[in-house]
């Protein structure tokens, strides 16, 4: 079953970007990288820049010169028939190299994540009696499957040290986490780093909910969750903006396009503000009474 709501892909790539972070300039990674003309896409494709250079996360240890990484939400199957899938795109990708044999089987790798253990897929393992070696706490190696170096990425067994990032795509976060992320977030003075944060941010809040209203009576990470996601707001003000303005709510002084705004700064502000806190902000910001703000609460 996929999640339809929230986009984890983005969340994803900016995580695995973060969880490079110290090695990110020995790499080369690749968003939905296009195998065909037609829609066959790799969730991330890592290029090692140089072949020999030690990566120090994990997760990148078993990294060759070309690695296919395959990326499954919380709700999503993976399962030995996405195994294969992802080692067809291996394959694909090995054979549109720029000559014959351009792009060698031992220097293309293949990595699935997802955040609880497939079960049925290791039931496969045991059951077809596939060698799976764990070196590092939730990194399995797949062994004699697939033509190329595999491995298996349970992201809950992961240790949090080194890997804040990728664990944070979860619909299970603890409050102390929450909090912890954001905190780091809002420490990157870098902007490259600051906008990954966010995207991951971005990802881990719509999946959590619950946990702003928790968050929303501590004023220091109201506050603090309101200035990191201040990006995040001004794209969804710029959605409800485009709504508005399709919906032709262009009546009085409120034309449609500030309508669509102010439906979207009270979507979000509702994420951490009491209603008469964002009364309060949106009258200001917007120089509208209470009597009209009344429609739209």
């Amino acid at each position: 079953m996929e999640d339809t709501k929230i986009q984890w892909h983005p969340g994803f790539v900016a995580a695995m970007d973060m969880e490079f972070k110290e090695d990110r300039e020995k790499l080369e990674l690749e968003s939905e990288h296009n195998l065909n003309k037609k829609p066959l896409e790799i969730d991330l494709l890592v290029i090692k820049k140089e072949k020999d250079s030690e990566i120090h996360n994990e997760i990148g240890k078993i990294f060759r010169g070309h690695n296919i990484m395959e990326y499954k939400s919380p709700k999503d199957q993976l399962d030995i028939d996405t195994f294969y899938k992802v080692s067809g795109y291996a394959s694909l990708y090995k054979s549109y190299g720029k000559t014959v044999d351009g792009i060698k089987a031992e220097d293309v790798t293949i990595s699935l994540l997802r955040e609880a253990k497939p079960r049925e897929l290791f039931n496969y393992f045991k059951k077809h009696n596939v060698e799976v070696g764990m070196p590092y706490n939730g990194i399995y190696y797949i062994q004699g499957l697939s033509p190329f170096p595999a491995q298996v990425v349970v992201i809950k067994e992961l240790g949090q040290e080194g890997h804040m990032w990728i664990k944070a795509l979860t619909e299970k976060m603890k409050k102390e986490e929450l909090e912890k992320l954001i905190r780091k977030s809002g420490e990157f003075s870098n902007e490259y780093d600051r906008r990954l944060a966010e995207s991951v941010l971005e990802v881990t809040l719509n999946a959590n909910i619950g946990l702003i209203e928790e968050l929303r009576g501590d004023t220091e990470m109201g506050e603090m969750m309101l200035k990191i996601m201040q990006p995040v707001i001004l794209e969804i003000e710029k959605k409800a903006e485009i709504r508005g303005k399709k919906a032709g709510m262009e009546e009085g002084r409120i034309t449609g396009m500030e309508e669509g705004k102010i439906l979207g700064a009270i979507e979000v502000l509702r994420n951490f503000k009491s209603n008469d806190d964002v009364k309060k902000i949106i009258m200001e910001k917007y120089h509208i009474t209470e009597g009209d703000l009344e429609k739209y609460l």
